[in-house]
């Protein structure tokens, strides 16, 4: 029986208790029988409900656990790519053609370096968080205007493809 059924018996139990014809030992030995059921399917509950905790906690533990080994992953790809960067530099091969990957030297997109924000004037800033709004300073920066506080700078990373 489901848990809505026993509160629904348990409910009407109670409402024959009004009835005067019905003996009180009748209602009372259905009452207790409903009560014991109501007892068990509540203990059921509770085991599921510590089960589905046990498995999200386990869950959350796993989503640790692979988390830490995504950024290990993460910090070792980077590590190698810096790596065969420096090592092309040091042999001045900005390229290499290989059988499955190619691998050039070349330069990022110009970015803006913030040298003092307390100087870059206002209007570059979003409201009402007063945030640098980068991108309107490089199109100016690229413009040919001169803003005080920032320049362009232009890095280089390495590309596999």
């Amino acid at each position: 029986m489901k848990l809505y059924e026993l509160t629904q018996n348990y409910m009407n139990l109670q409402e024959l208790l009004e009835d005067p014809e019905i003996p009180v030992e009748v209602i009372n030995a259905a009452l207790g029988e409903v009560e014991e059921e109501i007892e068990e399917k509540a203990e059921n509950i509770a085991k599921l409900i510590k089960s589905i905790d046990l498995d999200a906690a386990a869950i959350k533990e796993e989503e640790t656990r692979l988390a830490s080994k995504r950024k290990s992953l993460e910090s070792r790809s980077k590590y190698l790519k810096e790596y065969l960067e420096g090592a092309m530099r040091a042999v001045d091969k900005p390229k290499i053609k290989g059988k499955l990957f190619s691998f050039n030297i070349q330069k990022n997109p110009p970015s803006i370096d913030v040298l003092d924000e307390c100087l870059v004037p206002e209007e570059f800033f979003n409201i009402p968080a007063p945030v640098l709004d980068k991108k309107a300073v490089l199109a100016r920066l690229k413009a040919g205007e001169e803003i005080p506080g920032v320049a362009i700078k232009q890095s280089e990373s390495l590309r596999i493809r």
